[in-house]
């Protein structure tokens, strides 16, 4: 989670990031090896960061350093979703963006002084109206179509608006080189995956399949793109997705992971699990690939809970993560590989709060037990 310098200087860095990260773990809702679950081997310590609102979508800056997410918490008077950023050294002081109206997916820039989201700001100075999902009778996401896409620095100075089109445009992240974002939108009428350049221009379609094509992240090496799929097996799955899109809503309920090169090439199914497969995240290597899903709860009759996951590229093995709260979603390691960070209700009663949580990766057990897996 440190910057790279110089051999000599990066010796003392990594000193002081490591008593740093020492002093701060030690005494901020922190579990070592020895109190976390027995199941839950590839954790070496975990830490809560915050732990009394719905807090989701929380990603590193690209020095590892700070941490931006989005939280929703009525008994503070955050009526929809808001952005946030921390120091991780002091997660005890949360910044908001002060941004108007409900915004989401943000992501940092290289240089960690600005983050690209998605925001109804443009057509809303307060919180749009409440979506109650429970009315549809199943669980659907509201596809904002004043959700547009934006570039701001911390303290929420719009610096560009990317997108114009009054259409869902949202879940914007940034190319490991900083010069392109990939994002998804309904403007041609499916939710399908872009790319453009980080000033809005050079838009690329790159899916072309009738379902939800979204929640997309690239590789280290910015080959690669991971994403989530609808899995429509039936005539009536399709309908039921077509008649959900006319009200600007999705049920993501039935998604699988795939990935594909950053031209939209060699498409290529990783899961076939069943349930809702979402949120994937590479693994520094670029062989494995973190996500979350409910697909043993799915194979029980249940919907929840929902754990974190690793498959391998070639699609098995499937590796269980986590092991505790009803919802873990949203993980993203640190550049570096040593640490993973997500969502979680761990320690909760349901599902809520939903908390921002950081983990200390313990790969060499990782690769141990892949390597007993193999045998």
């Amino acid at each position: 989670m440190c910057p790279s310098f110089s051999i000599a200087r990066r010796h003392i860095f990594s000193l002081v990031c490591l008593l740093a990260f020492t002093i701060f773990l030690s005494g901020y809702n922190s579990f070592k090896r020895s109190d976390l679950s027995e199941r839950e081997i590839f954790f070496k310590r975990l830490t809560v960061l915050t732990d009394s609102c719905l807090d989701a979508e929380a990603y590193f800056s690209y020095d590892g350093k700070k941490i931006v997410f989005q939280r929703a918490c009525i008994n503070r008077n955050i009526d929809c979703d808001k952005l946030f950023w921390m120091y991780l050294s002091n997660p005890e002081e949360v910044y908001p963006l002060n941004l108007k109206g409900r915004n989401t997916c943000a992501f940092f820039l290289p240089g960690d002084t600005l983050v690209v989201f998605a925001s109804t700001l443009a057509f809303y100075d307060t919180c749009p109206p409440r979506f109650d999902w429970r009315k549809y009778g199943k669980y659907v996401w509201k596809l904002y179509p004043e959700f547009e896409i934006f570039i701001a620095d911390l303290q929420g100075k719009i610096l560009r608006r990317l997108t114009h089109n009054r259409v869902y445009d949202a879940e914007a992240v940034v190319s490991p080189d900083g010069k392109r974002i990939l994002f998804t939108s309904l403007r041609d009428g499916d939710l399908e995956m872009y790319l453009m350049n980080t000033d809005g221009g050079s838009v690329k379609r790159l899916t072309y399949s009738l379902g939800y094509d979204g929640g997309g992240f690239f590789s280290p090496s910015g080959r690669w793109i991971v994403f989530r799929r609808s899995s429509l097996e039936t005539q009536a799955d399709t309908q039921e997705y077509l008649e959900l899109l006319k009200q600007n809503l999705v049920a993501p309920t039935k998604m699988e992971i795939f990935i594909m090169d950053t031209n939209g090439r060699n498409l290529r199914q990783i899961t076939r699990l069943g349930g809702a497969n979402w949120a994937p995240y590479f693994h520094p290597s670029e062989e494995w690939i973190i996500f979350s899903s409910n697909w043993e709860s799915y194979r029980e009759g249940r919907f929840l809970p929902f754990h974190l996951y690793m498959v391998h590229i070639s699609g098995e093995p499937v590796i269980r993560i986590t092991y505790e709260g009803l919802f873990n979603a949203f993980p993203m390691f640190s550049h570096d590989g040593n640490y993973l960070i997500f969502s979680s209700t761990r320690g909760s009663p349901g599902m809520f709060p939903i908390k921002v949580v950081l983990a200390e990766w313990n790969e060499k057990e990782f690769r141990r037990y892949v390597l007993n897996y193999s045998r």
